[in-house]
């Protein structure tokens, strides 16, 4: 489980009502746009791409207020920022991309463009393993997650 360390928490997270779903409509948009904004700024400092619905997950839990996120609040949040991108049927594991696919696949073919690899066929091990993939970490763990795990 990955810790909280060097991560700049914002001010909600210490307020105990943001722990709750909130009842009135205004308010419950407003936490959970902070907390989509909250769950993937963390993911891609961390350089996490799936939040498991029921595993831990640090900032689910904040133990110096006592708090945590109830099963129905994680999977509001989840699914508000996810929307499509659960990865099975029963809703427990979602992808988090803090770029669009689209942002991503421009990524992608950025790289295959600046590596010569337009017009030839490799394979994800071949790019994994190359020179060219060397300071490209977020880029080859989405694309070995994406296309070997699933």
């Amino acid at each position: 489980m990955q810790k909280l360390v060097d991560f700049k928490l914002p001010h909600f997270f210490n307020y105990p009502p943001y722990f709750t779903l909130q009842p009135v409509r205004d308010t419950r948009e407003k936490q959970i746009q902070l907390w989509k904004e909250l769950i993937l700024d963390y993911c891609k400092t961390q350089k996490i791409f799936v939040i498991g619905l029921e595993e831990e997950f640090p900032l689910f839990t904040n133990h110096v207020i006592e708090r945590s996120l109830t099963h129905e609040a994680r999977a509001a949040f989840l699914s508000a920022l996810v929307s499509e991108a659960w990865m099975d049927k029963g809703h427990r594991k979602c992808l988090i991309l803090w770029h669009r696919i689209q942002d991503w696949a421009d990524i992608l073919i950025q790289f295959a463009k600046d590596n010569g690899l337009e017009d030839g066929v490799v394979t994800i091990e071949e790019i994994r393993s190359g020179t060219e993939s060397q300071g490209t970490g977020n880029l080859l763990m989405l694309m070995s997650y994406l296309f070997v795990k699933l």
